[in-house]
């Protein structure tokens, strides 16, 4: 085995275990369907009870479908990530049930903000959600990871591009994003330092999922919440995009899962998802911009600001029209 660690085809296979957080839409529903249909024994982990359900029935079709005996369990659990003990509590369930997890994804994450001076209560939640939700689901987990009788693991934390290039409007979810980037970088060094260890006999790999616009629900249930939490009819018509109301420019939850197999496949740790607006060489040039606000003595955040809007669009025409 390389130090690239475990290939998708040790993990993702029949038998072998997957917990998945965020399960009852989006990407970690196609996540989860994806992994029962290979004959793994599929964890779904949400708050969302009522969807969770759901999202279980659509688990329990694809297990039928390819066949899946009484040996492949298929399970919904109720949990809250930013919860420590929650998640503590799940991954001694796993283990004791199953004696291993082969694929950890730390995919939940909420979007309620706003602005810089958003109460504080509402930058707690997406931190404790979007970044303590994963450094939860790493810190309960890969420890049993290393005791179990398992040769390999995968972790994959799903991030954002907007934890890379920034963009006004939503600062406590670009804060909780940027972070859990560099958490995630930093373990995947020391997993990777270890992998070289060969007296450790568990391989554990970890991965940073990128999406880049996608149809999913957390923008929706953003909108039932806050509705619901000022006791006005929450009208769904109104939101713009999900999974039942696509807008043409973003993928579909599928399609990032398909993505990340193949970038996986390749051994990426940056899954970098182009979408049907925007393709990698966009990004890329739209992430070296903002990187290079450093760099280039620029003001922050300077692709928005009015003094440097023009020449942001100049630097991406000319980068586009390179080969």
């Amino acid at each position: 085995m390389s130090n690239a660690g475990p290939s998708t085809n040790e993990i993702f296979t029949s038998g072998n275990t997957a917990v998945i957080t965020g399960a009852s839409s989006g990407i970690g529903r196609a996540t989860a369907i994806m992994c029962a249909s290979k004959g793994m024994n599929v964890w779904l982990v949400d708050v969302d009870e009522e969807e969770l359900k759901s999202a279980l029935e659509m688990v329990d079709e694809e297990k039928e479908k390819v066949g899946g005996g009484d040996e492949q369990k298929i399970k919904s659990v109720v949990a809250d990530v930013s919860d420590l003990a929650a998640m503590e509590k799940l991954s001694e369930d796993v283990f004791t049930t199953h004696n291993a997890c082969h694929f950890l994804m730390n995919n939940a994450g909420i979007c309620p903000g706003k602005g810089a001076l958003d109460p504080m209560e509402t930058f707690r939640k997406t931190v404790d959600v979007n970044t303590y939700g994963p450094i939860h689901g790493c810190v309960a987990f890969i420890p049993n990871m290393k005791k179990a009788s398992q040769t390999c693991a995968l972790v994959v934390n799903t991030g954002s591009k907007q934890g890379i290039t920034m963009p006004p409007g939503n600062l406590s979810y670009n804060v909780s994003k940027a972070a859990l980037k560099t958490y995630t970088e930093g373990l995947e060094h020391e997993l990777s330092n270890e992998r070289r260890d060969e007296t450790n006999e568990v391989k554990i790999r970890a991965a940073l999922l990128i999406p880049g616009w996608t149809n999913t629900s957390i923008v929706l249930k953003d909108v039932r919440e806050k509705a619901q939490g000022s006791g006005e009819t929450f009208d769904v018509s109104k939101v713009f995009f999900h999974e039942e109301k696509p807008a043409s420019g973003a993928w579909m939850p599928q399609q990032v899962v398909d993505f990340m197999m193949e970038e996986l496949d390749k051994g990426r740790f940056y899954i970098v998802c182009p979408d049907n607006d925007v393709d990698r060489k966009t990004d890329n040039l739209r992430m070296t911009w903002t990187m290079q606000d450093i760099t280039m003595d620029r003001p922050p955040l300077s692709r928005w600001h009015p003094d440097y809007k023009e020449k942001f669009t100049e630097f991406l025409d000319a980068g586009k029209s390179k080969k």
